[in-house]
Protein backbone atom coordinates (compact mmCIF):
# COMPACT_ATOMS: atom_id res chain seq x y z
CA UNK A 1 0.00 0.00 0.00
CA UNK A 2 3.12 2.37 0.74
CA UNK A 3 4.63 1.47 -2.31
CA UNK A 4 1.32 2.19 -4.77
CA UNK A 5 1.12 5.82 -2.23
CA UNK A 6 4.49 6.50 -2.95
CA UNK A 7 4.18 5.66 -7.14
CA UNK A 8 1.11 7.68 -6.94
CA UNK A 9 3.08 10.43 -5.07
CA UNK A 10 5.40 10.34 -7.93
CA UNK A 11 3.54 10.33 -10.66
CA UNK A 12 1.50 13.40 -9.22
CA UNK A 13 4.69 15.15 -8.48
CA UNK A 14 5.79 14.40 -12.44
CA UNK A 15 2.25 16.14 -13.71
CA UNK A 16 2.78 19.14 -11.82
CA UNK A 17 6.29 19.46 -12.75
CA UNK A 18 4.94 18.94 -16.82
CA UNK A 19 2.19 21.60 -16.06
CA UNK A 20 4.53 23.77 -14.49
CA UNK A 21 7.00 23.49 -17.62
CA UNK A 22 4.48 24.19 -19.35
CA UNK A 23 3.15 27.17 -18.08
CA UNK A 24 6.85 28.71 -18.03
CA UNK A 25 7.50 27.76 -21.88
CA UNK A 26 3.94 29.54 -22.66
CA UNK A 27 4.94 32.66 -20.24
CA UNK A 28 8.27 32.64 -22.28
CA UNK A 29 6.56 32.17 -25.37
CA UNK A 30 4.97 35.47 -24.52
CA UNK A 31 7.85 37.40 -23.11
CA UNK A 32 9.99 36.54 -26.35
CA UNK A 33 7.01 37.07 -28.51
CA UNK A 34 6.28 40.57 -26.47
CA UNK A 35 10.40 41.65 -26.94
CA UNK A 36 10.45 40.82 -30.67
CA UNK A 37 7.12 42.65 -30.88
CA UNK A 38 8.73 45.54 -29.65
CA UNK A 39 11.65 45.31 -32.41
CA UNK A 40 9.65 45.40 -34.92
CA UNK A 41 7.58 47.91 -33.86
CA UNK A 42 10.63 50.01 -33.16
CA UNK A 43 12.04 49.41 -36.58
CA UNK A 44 8.99 50.25 -38.35
CA UNK A 45 8.39 53.89 -36.24
CA UNK A 46 11.87 55.01 -37.02
CA UNK A 47 11.56 54.31 -40.21
CA UNK A 48 8.21 56.86 -40.18
CA UNK A 49 10.15 59.20 -38.63
CA UNK A 50 13.55 58.97 -40.57
CA UNK A 51 11.19 59.67 -43.75
CA UNK A 52 8.74 61.46 -42.15
CA UNK A 53 5.67 59.42 -43.83
CA UNK A 54 2.53 58.29 -41.30
CA UNK A 55 2.00 54.49 -40.85
CA UNK A 56 -1.32 55.41 -42.70
CA UNK A 57 -3.00 58.10 -44.84
CA UNK A 58 -5.72 58.51 -47.22
CA UNK A 59 -5.13 59.16 -50.69
CA UNK A 60 -6.08 61.88 -52.59
CA UNK A 61 -8.74 61.58 -55.21
CA UNK A 62 -5.82 61.78 -57.97
CA UNK A 63 -3.98 58.89 -56.42
CA UNK A 64 -6.82 56.76 -55.79
CA UNK A 65 -7.65 56.73 -59.44
CA UNK A 66 -4.31 56.73 -61.22
CA UNK A 67 -4.08 53.17 -58.77
CA UNK A 68 -7.16 52.35 -59.77
CA UNK A 69 -6.47 52.40 -63.57
CA UNK A 70 -3.15 50.48 -63.14
CA UNK A 71 -4.41 48.01 -60.90
CA UNK A 72 -3.78 44.81 -63.39
CA UNK A 73 -0.15 46.56 -64.14
CA UNK A 74 1.80 47.62 -60.82
CA UNK A 75 4.53 45.53 -61.23
CA UNK A 76 5.53 48.40 -64.17
CA UNK A 77 5.46 50.79 -61.34
CA UNK A 78 8.78 52.35 -60.52
CA UNK A 79 8.56 53.65 -56.92
CA UNK A 80 11.72 54.95 -55.32
CA UNK A 81 12.39 52.44 -52.72
CA UNK A 82 15.70 52.93 -51.68
CA UNK A 83 14.95 54.63 -48.49
CA UNK A 84 12.77 51.92 -47.28
CA UNK A 85 13.85 48.67 -45.67
CA UNK A 86 12.70 45.31 -44.47
CA UNK A 87 11.57 45.69 -41.29
CA UNK A 88 13.43 42.27 -40.40
CA UNK A 89 14.70 38.85 -42.37
CA UNK A 90 14.73 35.15 -41.12
CA UNK A 91 18.41 35.38 -40.19
CA UNK A 92 16.95 38.24 -37.62
CA UNK A 93 14.08 35.99 -36.14
CA UNK A 94 16.88 33.32 -35.59
CA UNK A 95 18.84 35.09 -33.48
CA UNK A 96 15.69 35.70 -31.48
CA UNK A 97 15.22 31.69 -31.32
CA UNK A 98 18.65 30.99 -30.45
CA UNK A 99 18.40 33.30 -27.56
CA UNK A 100 15.29 31.25 -25.96
CA UNK A 101 15.47 29.63 -22.96
CA UNK A 102 13.47 27.39 -20.77
CA UNK A 103 13.68 28.22 -17.31
CA UNK A 104 13.33 24.67 -16.19
CA UNK A 105 15.93 23.54 -18.29
CA UNK A 106 18.06 26.25 -16.83
CA UNK A 107 17.33 25.16 -13.17
CA UNK A 108 18.58 21.54 -14.41
CA UNK A 109 15.33 20.09 -14.70
CA UNK A 110 15.61 18.57 -18.22
CA UNK A 111 18.84 16.59 -18.35
CA UNK A 112 18.41 14.92 -20.88
CA UNK A 113 18.32 17.70 -23.11
CA UNK A 114 21.40 18.67 -22.27
CA UNK A 115 23.65 16.36 -24.83
CA UNK A 116 21.52 18.72 -27.64
CA UNK A 117 24.45 20.65 -28.86
CA UNK A 118 22.49 22.50 -31.52
CA UNK A 119 21.21 26.18 -31.42
CA UNK A 120 17.97 25.44 -30.38
CA UNK A 121 18.00 25.64 -26.66
CA UNK A 122 14.48 24.85 -25.54
CA UNK A 123 13.41 21.46 -24.75
CA UNK A 124 10.61 20.51 -26.55
CA UNK A 125 9.29 16.96 -27.63
CA UNK A 126 10.20 16.02 -31.44
CA UNK A 127 9.69 13.19 -33.45
CA UNK A 128 12.14 10.79 -34.25
CA UNK A 129 12.68 8.33 -36.94
CA UNK A 130 10.05 5.93 -36.48
CA UNK A 131 7.72 8.21 -35.09
CA UNK A 132 7.83 10.36 -38.41
CA UNK A 133 7.75 6.84 -40.34
CA UNK A 134 4.75 5.95 -38.50
CA UNK A 135 3.26 9.93 -39.25
CA UNK A 136 4.69 9.76 -43.19
CA UNK A 137 3.30 6.03 -43.88
CA UNK A 138 2.41 6.80 -47.35
CA UNK A 139 6.34 8.09 -48.21
CA UNK A 140 7.22 4.21 -47.60
CA UNK A 141 8.98 2.28 -50.47
CA UNK A 142 5.80 0.22 -51.11
CA UNK A 143 3.91 3.51 -51.73
CA UNK A 144 2.76 4.68 -55.34
CA UNK A 145 4.28 8.61 -55.07
CA UNK A 146 3.87 11.03 -58.06
CA UNK A 147 7.42 13.13 -58.27
CA UNK A 148 8.75 9.19 -58.14
CA UNK A 149 6.43 7.07 -59.75
CA UNK A 150 5.58 9.34 -62.62
CA UNK A 151 8.76 9.83 -64.30
CA UNK A 152 9.56 8.63 -67.97
CA UNK A 153 11.57 5.86 -66.85
CA UNK A 154 7.98 4.59 -65.09
CA UNK A 155 5.42 3.49 -67.44
CA UNK A 156 2.26 5.24 -66.50
CA UNK A 157 -0.02 2.59 -66.54
CA UNK A 158 1.80 1.16 -63.47
CA UNK A 159 0.81 3.75 -61.14
CA UNK A 160 0.23 7.48 -63.06
CA UNK A 161 -2.73 6.84 -64.88
CA UNK A 162 -4.92 4.70 -61.83
CA UNK A 163 -3.75 7.65 -59.43
CA UNK A 164 -5.65 10.12 -61.91
CA UNK A 165 -8.74 8.46 -62.17
CA UNK A 166 -9.19 8.45 -58.42
CA UNK A 167 -8.10 12.28 -57.71
CA UNK A 168 -10.92 13.01 -60.36
CA UNK A 169 -13.37 10.29 -58.69
CA UNK A 170 -12.46 12.23 -55.34
CA UNK A 171 -12.99 15.96 -56.68
CA UNK A 172 -16.62 14.42 -58.27
CA UNK A 173 -17.72 13.27 -54.47
CA UNK A 174 -16.71 16.54 -53.14
CA UNK A 175 -15.22 14.84 -50.40
CA UNK A 176 -12.51 17.05 -48.52
CA UNK A 177 -11.19 14.11 -46.26
CA UNK A 178 -10.58 11.87 -49.26
CA UNK A 179 -8.79 14.75 -51.08
CA UNK A 180 -6.88 15.52 -48.04
CA UNK A 181 -5.72 11.55 -48.13
CA UNK A 182 -5.22 11.39 -51.69
CA UNK A 183 -2.61 14.38 -51.72
CA UNK A 184 -0.09 12.18 -49.16
CA UNK A 185 0.78 9.99 -52.80
CA UNK A 186 0.98 13.65 -54.72
CA UNK A 187 -1.57 15.94 -56.77
CA UNK A 188 -1.56 15.45 -60.57
CA UNK A 189 -1.14 18.79 -62.10
CA UNK A 190 -4.32 19.53 -63.93
CA UNK A 191 -5.96 18.35 -60.64
CA UNK A 192 -3.95 20.18 -58.14
CA UNK A 193 -5.62 23.66 -57.93
CA UNK A 194 -9.28 22.07 -57.26
CA UNK A 195 -7.99 19.43 -54.54
CA UNK A 196 -5.87 22.28 -53.00
CA UNK A 197 -9.20 24.31 -52.70
CA UNK A 198 -11.53 21.13 -51.74
CA UNK A 199 -9.16 20.61 -49.07
CA UNK A 200 -9.25 23.98 -47.65
CA UNK A 201 -13.09 24.42 -48.71
CA UNK A 202 -12.56 27.26 -50.72
CA UNK A 203 -14.90 28.15 -53.15
CA UNK A 204 -15.65 30.72 -55.10
CA UNK A 205 -19.11 32.35 -54.08
CA UNK A 206 -20.19 36.24 -54.80
CA UNK A 207 -19.48 37.38 -51.32
CA UNK A 208 -15.87 35.89 -51.59
CA UNK A 209 -15.61 37.69 -54.63
CA UNK A 210 -17.41 40.99 -52.88
CA UNK A 211 -15.19 40.69 -50.22
CA UNK A 212 -11.99 40.82 -52.03
CA UNK A 213 -13.33 43.89 -53.60
CA UNK A 214 -14.08 45.36 -50.80
CA UNK A 215 -10.48 44.87 -49.37
CA UNK A 216 -9.21 46.19 -53.36
CA UNK A 217 -11.38 49.62 -52.35
CA UNK A 218 -9.48 49.60 -49.06
CA UNK A 219 -6.24 49.87 -51.07
CA UNK A 220 -7.22 51.93 -53.52
CA UNK A 221 -8.17 54.49 -50.94
CA UNK A 222 -6.15 54.31 -47.92
CA UNK A 223 -2.45 54.04 -48.41
CA UNK A 224 -0.15 52.20 -45.50
CA UNK A 225 3.53 52.25 -44.82
CA UNK A 226 3.47 48.42 -45.24
CA UNK A 227 2.24 48.57 -48.67
CA UNK A 228 5.76 50.30 -49.21
CA UNK A 229 7.39 47.39 -47.32
CA UNK A 230 5.67 44.97 -49.81
CA UNK A 231 6.74 46.94 -53.03
CA UNK A 232 10.14 46.33 -51.79
CA UNK A 233 9.86 42.72 -51.08
CA UNK A 234 8.48 41.82 -54.28
CA UNK A 235 11.57 43.86 -56.13
CA UNK A 236 13.85 42.18 -54.09
CA UNK A 237 12.56 38.32 -54.29
CA UNK A 238 9.94 37.62 -56.60
CA UNK A 239 10.80 39.90 -59.35
CA UNK A 240 14.36 38.49 -59.44
CA UNK A 241 13.30 34.59 -59.41
CA UNK A 242 13.06 32.94 -62.94
CA UNK A 243 10.14 30.71 -62.22
CA UNK A 244 7.67 34.41 -60.44
CA UNK A 245 8.77 37.41 -61.89
CA UNK A 246 5.75 36.84 -64.02
CA UNK A 247 2.79 37.06 -61.25
CA UNK A 248 4.59 40.47 -59.98
CA UNK A 249 0.88 42.04 -60.38
CA UNK A 250 -0.88 39.25 -58.87
CA UNK A 251 1.85 39.37 -55.69
CA UNK A 252 0.84 43.31 -55.70
CA UNK A 253 -2.98 42.68 -55.19
CA UNK A 254 -3.08 39.85 -52.97
CA UNK A 255 -0.55 41.12 -50.43
CA UNK A 256 -1.87 44.71 -50.38
CA UNK A 257 -5.12 43.24 -50.05
CA UNK A 258 -3.96 40.72 -47.08
CA UNK A 259 -2.39 43.46 -45.42
CA UNK A 260 -5.77 45.11 -45.04
CA UNK A 261 -7.95 42.15 -44.37
CA UNK A 262 -9.06 42.24 -40.24
CA UNK A 263 -10.55 38.46 -40.71
CA UNK A 264 -7.05 37.38 -40.00
CA UNK A 265 -6.68 38.44 -36.77
CA UNK A 266 -8.66 35.50 -35.75
CA UNK A 267 -5.58 33.11 -35.83
CA UNK A 268 -4.07 35.21 -32.94
CA UNK A 269 -6.38 33.31 -30.93
CA UNK A 270 -4.25 30.40 -31.12
CA UNK A 271 -1.06 31.95 -31.54
CA UNK A 272 0.88 33.08 -28.74
CA UNK A 273 1.72 36.44 -30.85
CA UNK A 274 -0.53 39.51 -30.56
CA UNK A 275 -1.01 41.78 -33.05
CA UNK A 276 0.89 45.09 -33.68
CA UNK A 277 -0.98 48.13 -31.88
CA UNK A 278 -0.54 51.60 -32.81
CA UNK A 279 -2.32 54.76 -32.09
CA UNK A 280 -4.34 57.41 -33.42
CA UNK A 281 -1.84 60.51 -33.39
CA UNK A 282 -1.95 62.69 -30.78
CA UNK A 283 -3.41 59.78 -28.49
CA UNK A 284 -0.36 57.87 -27.60
CA UNK A 285 -0.80 55.36 -24.81
CA UNK A 286 -4.91 55.55 -24.55
CA UNK A 287 -6.07 52.98 -24.76
CA UNK A 288 -9.83 53.28 -26.86
CA UNK A 289 -7.35 55.17 -29.50
CA UNK A 290 -5.01 51.81 -29.90
CA UNK A 291 -5.67 50.42 -33.75
CA UNK A 292 -4.19 46.87 -34.81
CA UNK A 293 -1.46 48.01 -37.33
CA UNK A 294 -1.38 47.15 -40.72
CA UNK A 295 -5.01 45.81 -40.23
CA UNK A 296 -4.59 42.19 -40.57
CA UNK A 297 -1.95 42.03 -37.82
CA UNK A 298 1.12 41.00 -39.83
CA UNK A 299 3.95 42.78 -40.74
CA UNK A 300 5.82 41.68 -43.70
CA UNK A 301 9.50 40.11 -43.48
CA UNK A 302 11.95 40.24 -46.33
CA UNK A 303 10.84 36.91 -48.11
CA UNK A 304 7.32 37.40 -47.31
CA UNK A 305 5.78 36.93 -50.60
CA UNK A 306 7.53 34.27 -51.47
CA UNK A 307 4.75 32.55 -49.80
CA UNK A 308 1.96 33.63 -52.21
CA UNK A 309 4.25 33.17 -55.28
CA UNK A 310 3.67 29.34 -56.17
CA UNK A 311 -0.09 29.73 -55.89
CA UNK A 312 0.09 31.64 -58.49
CA UNK A 313 0.57 28.61 -61.26
CA UNK A 314 -2.83 27.58 -59.89
CA UNK A 315 -5.00 29.82 -59.81
CA UNK A 316 -5.69 32.72 -62.17
CA UNK A 317 -8.67 34.83 -60.97
CA UNK A 318 -7.49 37.22 -58.25
CA UNK A 319 -10.16 36.68 -55.81
CA UNK A 320 -9.90 32.64 -55.80
CA UNK A 321 -6.15 33.30 -55.71
CA UNK A 322 -6.29 35.82 -52.82
CA UNK A 323 -8.45 32.95 -50.55
CA UNK A 324 -6.15 30.67 -51.20
CA UNK A 325 -3.00 32.59 -49.70
CA UNK A 326 -5.57 33.89 -47.15
CA UNK A 327 -6.44 30.06 -45.80
CA UNK A 328 -2.77 28.79 -46.44
CA UNK A 329 -1.13 31.60 -43.90
CA UNK A 330 -3.79 31.10 -41.09
CA UNK A 331 -3.37 27.20 -41.63
CA UNK A 332 0.25 26.93 -41.62
CA UNK A 333 2.58 29.98 -43.09
CA UNK A 334 2.22 32.10 -39.75
CA UNK A 335 3.76 29.26 -37.55
CA UNK A 336 6.90 30.01 -39.97
CA UNK A 337 7.52 33.02 -38.20
CA UNK A 338 6.04 33.71 -34.60
CA UNK A 339 7.27 32.01 -31.27
CA UNK A 340 4.93 28.44 -30.12
CA UNK A 341 5.39 25.07 -28.71
CA UNK A 342 3.07 23.80 -31.49
CA UNK A 343 4.72 20.85 -33.44
CA UNK A 344 4.33 22.96 -36.40
CA UNK A 345 5.95 25.73 -35.03
CA UNK A 346 9.51 27.37 -36.49
CA UNK A 347 10.81 26.82 -33.00
CA UNK A 348 9.77 22.89 -32.94
CA UNK A 349 10.73 22.62 -36.94
CA UNK A 350 14.38 24.27 -35.82
CA UNK A 351 14.70 21.37 -32.80
CA UNK A 352 13.36 18.89 -34.81
CA UNK A 353 15.70 19.47 -37.83
CA UNK A 354 19.01 19.80 -35.19
CA UNK A 355 17.81 16.57 -33.78
CA UNK A 356 17.49 14.56 -36.91
CA UNK A 357 21.24 15.44 -37.70
CA UNK A 358 22.81 14.94 -34.46
CA UNK A 359 20.77 11.46 -33.76
CA UNK A 360 20.85 9.93 -37.58
CA UNK A 361 23.90 12.07 -39.36
CA UNK A 362 26.20 12.59 -36.20
CA UNK A 363 30.10 12.42 -37.78
CA UNK A 364 28.43 15.68 -40.59
CA UNK A 365 26.78 17.59 -37.33
CA UNK A 366 30.16 17.99 -35.07
CA UNK A 367 32.28 18.08 -38.31
CA UNK A 368 29.72 21.15 -39.26
CA UNK A 369 29.49 22.63 -35.47
CA UNK A 370 33.33 22.21 -35.20
CA UNK A 371 34.10 24.44 -38.24
CA UNK A 372 31.58 27.16 -37.31
CA UNK A 373 29.20 26.37 -39.34
CA UNK A 374 26.03 25.02 -37.56
CA UNK A 375 23.51 23.71 -40.06
CA UNK A 376 20.48 25.55 -38.68
CA UNK A 377 22.49 28.97 -39.93
CA UNK A 378 21.58 27.50 -42.95
CA UNK A 379 18.84 25.24 -43.42
CA UNK A 380 16.81 28.03 -41.43
CA UNK A 381 16.15 30.02 -44.24
CA UNK A 382 14.58 27.52 -46.64
CA UNK A 383 11.98 26.31 -43.45
CA UNK A 384 11.04 29.97 -42.90
CA UNK A 385 9.87 30.14 -46.30
CA UNK A 386 8.74 26.81 -46.80
CA UNK A 387 11.24 26.77 -49.64
CA UNK A 388 9.86 28.87 -51.49
CA UNK A 389 12.35 30.40 -53.72
CA UNK A 390 15.03 27.46 -53.45
CA UNK A 391 13.14 24.61 -55.14
CA UNK A 392 11.82 24.17 -58.68
CA UNK A 393 8.62 25.02 -58.75
CA UNK A 394 7.36 21.70 -59.47
CA UNK A 395 8.88 20.14 -56.79
CA UNK A 396 7.59 22.73 -54.37
CA UNK A 397 4.43 21.90 -55.12
CA UNK A 398 5.19 18.20 -54.40
CA UNK A 399 6.01 18.86 -51.20
CA UNK A 400 3.14 21.52 -50.08
CA UNK A 401 1.18 18.40 -51.16
CA UNK A 402 2.16 16.85 -48.22
CA UNK A 403 1.98 20.10 -46.36
CA UNK A 404 -1.81 19.57 -47.08
CA UNK A 405 -2.02 15.96 -47.17
CA UNK A 406 -0.43 15.18 -43.39
CA UNK A 407 -1.95 19.05 -42.33
CA UNK A 408 1.58 19.23 -40.92
CA UNK A 409 4.70 21.64 -41.28
CA UNK A 410 6.61 19.18 -39.60
CA UNK A 411 8.03 17.35 -43.45
CA UNK A 412 9.96 20.87 -43.86
CA UNK A 413 12.34 20.00 -41.12
CA UNK A 414 12.75 16.42 -42.43
CA UNK A 415 13.46 17.71 -46.31
CA UNK A 416 15.97 19.95 -44.77
CA UNK A 417 17.95 17.21 -42.72
CA UNK A 418 17.42 14.99 -46.05
CA UNK A 419 18.90 17.90 -48.21
CA UNK A 420 22.11 17.75 -45.71
CA UNK A 421 22.17 14.02 -45.89
CA UNK A 422 22.35 14.12 -50.07
CA UNK A 423 25.55 16.42 -49.72
CA UNK A 424 26.82 14.70 -46.77
CA UNK A 425 30.35 13.85 -48.64
CA UNK A 426 30.86 17.41 -49.78
CA UNK A 427 29.77 18.78 -46.58
CA UNK A 428 32.28 16.69 -44.96
CA UNK A 429 35.24 18.28 -46.84
CA UNK A 430 34.25 21.78 -46.42
CA UNK A 431 36.08 23.87 -43.32
CA UNK A 432 34.00 27.03 -43.07
CA UNK A 433 30.66 28.10 -42.89
CA UNK A 434 30.72 30.21 -46.15
CA UNK A 435 32.16 26.91 -47.96
CA UNK A 436 29.24 25.05 -46.65
CA UNK A 437 26.70 27.47 -47.83
CA UNK A 438 28.38 27.27 -51.39
CA UNK A 439 27.64 23.48 -51.09
CA UNK A 440 24.02 23.92 -50.53
CA UNK A 441 23.46 27.13 -52.47
CA UNK A 442 21.57 25.55 -55.18
CA UNK A 443 18.58 23.27 -54.49
CA UNK A 444 16.74 23.86 -58.17
CA UNK A 445 18.01 20.61 -58.98
CA UNK A 446 16.93 18.30 -56.19
CA UNK A 447 14.08 15.49 -56.43
CA UNK A 448 12.05 16.43 -53.17
CA UNK A 449 10.21 12.61 -53.09
CA UNK A 450 12.81 10.62 -53.45
CA UNK A 451 14.95 13.04 -50.98
CA UNK A 452 12.92 12.10 -48.50
CA UNK A 453 11.70 8.59 -49.04
CA UNK A 454 15.26 7.74 -48.67
CA UNK A 455 15.96 9.69 -45.55
CA UNK A 456 13.18 8.27 -44.05
CA UNK A 457 13.04 4.56 -45.18
CA UNK A 458 16.64 3.52 -46.94
CA UNK A 459 19.02 5.70 -45.08
CA UNK A 460 18.57 6.10 -40.85
CA UNK A 461 17.49 3.13 -38.81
Amino acid sequence: MLQEESDLSLIIAQIVQKLKGSSLYAQLERQAWGSWEKRILKSLNSMCTELSIPLARKRPVGEQKELLNKWNEMGTDEPDLSLFRPVYAPKDFLEVLINLRNPNYENGDSLSFRTHLGLIQVPLKVKDIPELKELFVELGLTTGQLGIDDSTQVPPELFENEHVRIGQKVLAEQDSAAAQQYVRQGSPTALRAELWALILNISSQPEDILYYEQLKTNVIQHDLLVDSLIYKDVKLTASNDDYYFVFEDYLYQVLLCFSRDTSVLGHFAYNSASPPRSYIRGKLGIEEYAVFYPPNGVIPFHGFSMYVAPLCFLYHEPSKLYQMFREMYVRFFFRLHSISSHPSGIVSLCLLFETLLQTYLPQLFYHLREIGAQPLRISFKWMVRAFSGYLATDQLLLLWDRILGYNSLEILAVLAAAVFAFRAVNLMEVTSLAAAEAVLADLSTLKVMPLLQIFLFATVT
